[in-house]
């Protein structure tokens, strides 16, 4: 590889890397420098996730403090994670690159709807969630009054808040423990599972869809969540990178290193500082630029 495309990798990977800590989709800038280069696409998307595993690596490093105040309720979501990237890794392995072409544009319109209606999204799930509460009570007691019931759906609003996380804490006066913390939910873990798997296939544009999925289904604003959103894109970068590398020793599925290596730089560099950046901008502004990345994301892989 060409010194001037190394410089251009790791420019690329800076910027890409300060992307992704606020947003994700960074790789949308370093995927195209390779393939400009001649490297075919799917040594492109190898290449490119071992280097952008350090963005990911920097973005967590900024937001240490923020994960570490959640990381009781992390374990499930991190775990699924890992094995859907692990499952997305290896399809790569064996499927056309011409499934691309097919499997991102539809998903980066599905994040971006998700992203745009948050909020109605949201309150759909949690009204839902009040029926099943009132028909459980009233399950549990048939003779129940509306007022019981309604009281039942009700139980966590005597639960403070946490400030910082937005998670409920224990209940006052009580010394129990709170309800599960929404990030510990069924519905968020498959779909973010499932996410997972795209993000271990491609991982461009995986940052947008998992901040689509956690704002859903915790009702939580982009920057809450933004934490949340850049460990899970560690675990799933990790997971593929382990993967490639394996099969770049075991079945010779090539990596260009050197491209890896100017990629993770910048990367690192980039994930680290636009971490606190992302820290600082508020809600409209975060949402806008998750519009225009992913609007940006489409159309280049449209066209």
């Amino acid at each position: 590889m060409e010194p001037l495309s190394l410089i251009v990798l790791l420019v690329m990977g800076t910027v890409a890397g300060a992307i992704n800590a606020a947003v994700g989709s960074g790789s949308l800038l370093t995927l195209p420098v390779l393939m400009a280069v001649g490297v075919p696409p799917g040594v492109a998307v190898r290449t490119n996730t071992v280097g952008m595993f350090f963005s990911t690596l920097g973005s967590c490093l900024g937001y240490r403090r923020e994960i570490a105040a959640e990381k009781q309720h992390l374990a499930p979501l991190t775990i699924t994670a890992t094995v859907g990237a692990t499952a997305g890794a290896l399809l790569l392995l064996v499927s056309p690159a011409a499934a691309l072409d097919v499997v991102v544009p539809v998903l980066i319109v599905l994040a971006l709807a998700m992203v745009l209606f948050q909020k109605r999204l949201t309150a759909a799930i949690r009204a839902g969630r009040e029926r099943r509460a009132v028909q459980r009570a009233e399950r549990r007691d048939p003779t129940a009054t509306d007022t019981e019931a309604d009281a039942a759906t009700d139980a966590d609003a005597d639960a403070p808040t946490d400030i910082e996380t937005g998670t409920p804490g224990p209940r006052r006066g009580t010394g129990a423990t709170a309800d599960p913390s929404p990030l510990r939910s069924p519905a968020l873990i498959g779909s973010l599972g499932a996410a997972s798997v795209y993000g271990g296939y491609f991982t461009a544009a995986q940052g947008v869809l998992y901040l689509g999925i956690l704002g859903i289904f915790t009702g939580r604003s982009m920057g809450s969540v933004n934490s949340i959103k850049n460990l899970m894109s560690l675990a799933v970068n990790l997971a593929a990178a382990v993967v490639y590398v394996i099969a770049f020793f075991l079945i010779d599925a090539e990596i260009v290193w050197i491209g890896s290596a100017a990629i993770a730089l910048g990367a690192l560099l980039g994930g680290f500082f636009g971490a606190h950046l992302a820290k600082r901008m508020p809600e409209w502004l975060l949402r806008g630029i998750i519009v225009v990345v992913a609007l940006a994301a489409l159309v280049r892989q449209v066209l």
